[in-house]
């Protein structure tokens, strides 16, 4: 799809919404966009894990992960058109 912008603009226009989205993630915790979904910053406290082969006991630390649940329009486009 041709949207009418060079390639560098492009670029630099999704770096700036990128930045843009992440700066408010870690400000608000929680970011939405109309009719594509939500982005959530959730903190993952610490836990025991395995190494499935070796059975190995390792602690994993606590860290903060994004997790992104898109939108019902999102979801019924994906859906509808079952292209990607």
């Amino acid at each position: 799809m041709q949207i009418g912008f060079s390639k560098k603009i492009s670029e630099n226009l999704l770096e700036d919404i990128f930045e843009l989205i992440l700066k408010n993630i870690i400000e608000h915790k929680k970011v939405k966009i109309a009719k594509f979904g939500t982005f959530i910053l959730r903190n993952k406290r610490q836990r025991v894990g395995r190494n499935p082969k070796t059975k190995e006991v390792k602690i994993i630390t606590e860290r903060n992960v994004i997790l992104f649940k898109p939108s019902k329009e999102l979801k019924e486009h994906i859906n509808k058109n079952g292209q990607i």
